[in-house]
């Protein structure tokens, strides 16, 4: 296989101010962080939203899952065209806008029919994010310095599920001994609504916040000018390097299944099959998602460094390789335990192994495709994680729990079902770009 055409050189020195970059970084965490408050809030209503609405688990995984996937993955290539056309500081900010309404909407909605349109609502405007600060990123950094700052970016939804646990159950049980609550000009609002309100309002500070980044100039062209490739180009180069995005654009999707399916039904797992209190369930699980998660995405990096010199080209995908094999260990075993704790540390492991690699999937991404094919290239990423990873991971577990099982107590025995297949064609795929990435990356 050919190596990817390599973009105009750039030395250490032609970057922006390191200093200035990471607080870009740190801005755009936020962003991130918020974006997964937004969206994984809705994983700690179950119960409450399930029982006001009279609806099934497939119905409130459409609501997790397919409702908000539809729009961001319709989303995502337009948005990655406009990302290599125009200013992607302004795409971002009306991102933030439209989500963080949309989410307001959630809290407004008072049947499931009008749930289901904010929860697509809530995915268009998240589309706007990722495929815009990852191209920034890549102008902010040099790409032998890029997969920190992406390492950094990327503890975002695992921030944002920890605090959507933790501060979702501190909202839950301040409001829900009220049964209601009254609201000036809402008029009366049932706990889960006002929780999805409170989430939604922090949008406004954090697309101000966006608006104080200034726009880098794009680095790493093929050729000189603002030249924005025709899609025909674009998919030719993915078509001669199709074994690398195979492994990258479906191989780490198969184990983000694994990381929605765990992130989805966790609360639900502790209440259901442990008989927890459902805040009491949001609070753990909101700290292991955060430290779990984040401690995946960081130490990743550094694995990848440590197989690098002992001469692996291919570290990104065996580190990949290593948490699909890891995280789908865990969730077989998560059935298995008698405690709630010997449960929690297979959810702890499991979210631990699906981060690893997602830093070095988006850095290697960045480094494999030019500058002005970037937005398109990672709008593609995000569609077809987003297809199979936050469309089939909720829905997969409730399948097998509704028709499988066809037991609601039966929901952690689903995810484990669901890790057994879905684990070895992760494996698979990821296999089948170890040589071309090699060839890539001498």
């Amino acid at each position: 296989m050919n190596r990817p055409a390599q973009p105009q050189a750039a030395t250490v020195t032609s970057y922006p101010s390191p200093v200035y970059g990471w607080y870009v970084t740190f801005v755009l965490l936020l962003g991130f962080t918020f974006s997964f408050v937004d969206r994984q809030v809705l994983n700690l209503l179950v119960e409450p939203i399930r029982a006001d609405l009279a609806i099934t688990d497939t119905q409130i995984s459409i609501l997790q899952g397919f409702a908000f996937a539809t729009t961001y993955i319709l989303a995502s290539i337009p948005i990655g065209r406009m990302v290599a056309r125009f200013n992607r500081v302004r795409i971002m900010i009306g991102g933030v806008l439209f989500w963080s309404a949309a989410t307001i909407a959630c809290g407004l909605s008072r049947n499931y029919w009008q749930l289901l349109l904010a929860r697509t609502g809530v995915g268009a405007g998240e589309a706007a994010l990722s495929p815009a600060a990852w191209s920034v990123l890549a102008d902010y950094f040099h790409p032998d310095r890029l997969s920190r700052p992406i390492s950094v970016y990327l503890m975002g939804p695992y921030i944002g599920a920890g605090i959507a646990m933790i501060a979702g159950a501190e909202v839950l049980d301040f409001t829900r001994a009220a049964g209601t609550i009254e609201v000036p000009l809402l008029g009366a609002l049932a706990p889960w609504q006002f929780t999805f309100i409170a989430v939604g309002l922090p949008g406004i500070v954090i697309a101000a916040l966006i608006a104080t980044i200034h726009e880098p100039v794009r680095t790493g062209r093929k050729e000189a000018g603002h030249v924005v490739p025709p899609m025909r180009d674009v998919w030719a180069h993915m078509r001669a390097h199709r074994r690398i995005y195979i492994a990258l654009h479906l191989g780490v999707p198969f184990i983000i299944v694994m990381l929605y399916g765990l992130q989805s039904w966790t609360p639900t797992i502790m209440v259901r099959v442990f008989g927890w209190d459902l805040a009491d369930a949001g609070r753990p699980y909101g700290i292991i998602a955060l430290l779990s998660g984040s401690g995946g995405v960081l130490i990743g990096p550094s694995v990848a460094r440590l197989l690098e010199r002992r001469g692996h080209r291919d570290a990104t995908l065996l580190v990949a390789m290593m948490a699909a094999a890891s995280a789908a260990l865990f969730l077989i075993a998560l059935p298995l335990q008698g405690s709630a704790n010997g449960a929690l540390v297979c959810i702890a492991g499991a979210g631990f192994s699906v981060t690893l690699p997602l830093a070095l999937v988006t850095s290697t991404m960045q480094h494999v495709t030019p500058n002005e094919m970037r937005g398109v290239v990672n709008g593609a990423y995000v569609v077809t994680s987003n297809v199979m990873g936050l469309a089939l991971g909720p829905t997969l577990v409730a399948l097998c729990t509704d028709y499988v099982f066809a037991d609601p107590s039966a929901v952690a025995r689903s995810l484990a079902l669901v890790a057994m297949v879905v684990g070895p064609i992760a494996i698979a795929l990821l296999y089948s770009g170890r040589k071309a990435l090699r060839a890539a990356s001498g």
